[in-house]
């Protein structure tokens, strides 16, 4: 009886053994994971295997147990070393920083520095990646490390930001591995950069050149004949800063003994304000953009334009409340302006109000002016809202109203495809495009110019418009 109690405990702590061992093994591992960040390698399953195969071979043959013991006593010792050694060489010494552009636009991949630095007493090897916001895509992920004591290591790296706003980069990854390699340590070096991200600005700059070559029906812009001679010289004044040089009279300048320019009738300065909707309407994506994303950049080329011809631009960002309100002014500091007002607006999921938005217009644009409303409808009810408001101002502003069509819409009335299902879904698509359209009649009778365009082609029919209202003297 008591032999057979005594077997039964002895066979119980034998079966207990194992997870004894494991949880002496795991435990020790989970607190440097968790409190350290260090973490075992690949090389531990040899360990392991090593130490169960010399285990297993010690039930065969009693005499081996010595032998296994100091064999795992040495893989031990070496490993705890490993430990230890990396813990004490990656403690400090590490220092990390870039050198960044403060500004970044949308969509373009940017170049810019890492330095790693090395002050400790000896070679780290590994891996290092920076710290970036989640709407960014890097190339590479990350770089392989291997730097001497006493020495730093610059890596060139590529990022694209796929949104726009202001980001903060806050720290630099690095992942440090051990002298015989058993052990991983990954550190985090504060170094915090703020990175603007602007609309793409690109598309200024090739609008200009192509002005210059006259090439601009490359980019769907057509030439607009005058109606009138709106060049012809209207009076001498003052040259200012934004004034273009090739206006200088330089006989008056010589005679005046001051900068003075030739201005002409079309050097008028007539006021042109955006009215970006942020709200539910524009939360839609094309081509990886935001609806608010392509009438922002459409909004800024058409800003760029008004500007060169002498006109004021204003800018208002509007939701459920309004967000920025920039006054309209010419000349090339505004410009940066529009550009500082709209880089962080993003469409809110929120039911835009109109009322506030044309009230506050109201109330801070006295002049006439060109008021570009840039907008979606989607239901009866936002959609009567954006008659009544535009049509409202019709006669005191001259009222332009930009709506961005569903290309999936439309490719579904226009191709709906073999059976049923895809017939009545073709003919829902065109019973909202026929009512889309009796909006757009109904805003044309109340004296809207319209702007019906797909997002990713806003600009060009934007710009048209606009010179064709300055061609035909509608402001």
């Amino acid at each position: 009886m008591d032999l057979t109690t005594d077997t039964q405990s002895a066979f119980q702590w034998i079966s207990a053994l194992p997870w004894m061992l494991l949880a002496m093994v795991a435990l020790p591992l989970l607190i440097l994971a968790r409190f350290f960040r260090v973490y075992p390698s690949w090389l531990w399953l040899g360990v392991l295997t090593t130490s169960l195969i010399a285990s297993l071979l010690t039930i065969t043959n009693n005499q081996l147990l010595i032998m296994v013991a100091l064999l795992d006593g040495l893989l031990v010792a070496v490993v705890g070393l490993d430990l230890m050694f990396l813990w004490l060489s990656t403690s400090n010494g590490l220092r990390a920083w870039r050198d960044i552009p403060s500004t970044a636009s949308i969509g373009k991949a940017m170049a810019y520095d890492l330095t790693i630095e090395n002050t400790t007493f000896t070679t780290i090897r590994g891996a290092v990646r920076d710290d970036l916001p989640e709407p960014f895509r890097g190339d590479p992920d990350q770089h392989p490390l291997k730097l001497p004591r006493s020495s730093r290591i610059t890596v060139q790296r590529r990022i694209t930001p796929l949104q726009r706003g202001a980001f903060n980069l806050k720290r630099v990854y690095v992942r440090a591995r051990s002298q015989l390699g058993f052990w991983q340590r990954f550190l985090q070096i504060d170094v915090e950069d703020r990175l603007k991200v602007y609309p793409d600005m690109q598309q200024l700059s090739d609008y200009a050149l192509l002005a210059r070559t006259n090439r601009l029906s490359l980019i769907g812009v057509r030439r607009t004949r005058r109606i009138g001679q709106d060049s012809d010289f209207e009076r001498l004044r003052d040259y200012s800063r934004d004034d273009n040089y090739r206006h200088i009279d330089w006989r008056s300048t010589a005679r005046r003994r001051k900068l003075t320019v030739r201005q002409f009738q079309s050097d008028q300065s007539q006021r042109l304000i955006f009215m970006l909707d942020c709200g539910r309407m524009m939360t839609n994506e094309r081509a990886g953009y935001s609806l608010l994303d392509h009438a922002l950049n459409a909004s800024l080329m058409l800003a760029y334009v008004a500007l060169e011809q002498g006109d004021a631009v204003g800018m208002l960002c509007f939701s459920d409340t309004i967000h920025a309100y920039i006054p309209p002014r010419g000349g090339k500091n505004q410009m940066n302006r529009l550009i500082q007002a709209g880089y962080d607006q993003f469409p809110r999921l929120v039911e835009s109000r109109y009322d506030e938005a044309f009230l506050y217009l109201s109330n801070h644009c006295k002049r006439r002016s060109m008021v570009v409303l840039e907008t979606n409808i989607i239901d009866e009810v936002n959609a009567a809202q954006v008659v009544d408001y535009l049509g409202n101002i019709s006669g005191r502003h001259l009222p332009v109203g930009v709506l961005l069509r569903d290309r999936q819409m439309f490719d579904t009335a226009d191709h709906p495809g073999g059976g049923r299902e895809n017939m009545l879904r073709a003919a829902v698509a065109s019973e909202i495009l026929c009512w889309r359209d009796q909006v757009i009649r109904d805003l044309t009778h109340r004296g809207v110019l319209m702007v019906d365009t797909f997002p990713d082609e806003l600009t060009a029919p934007l710009v048209n418009q606009y010179l064709e209202i300055k061609a035909k003297h509608l402001l």
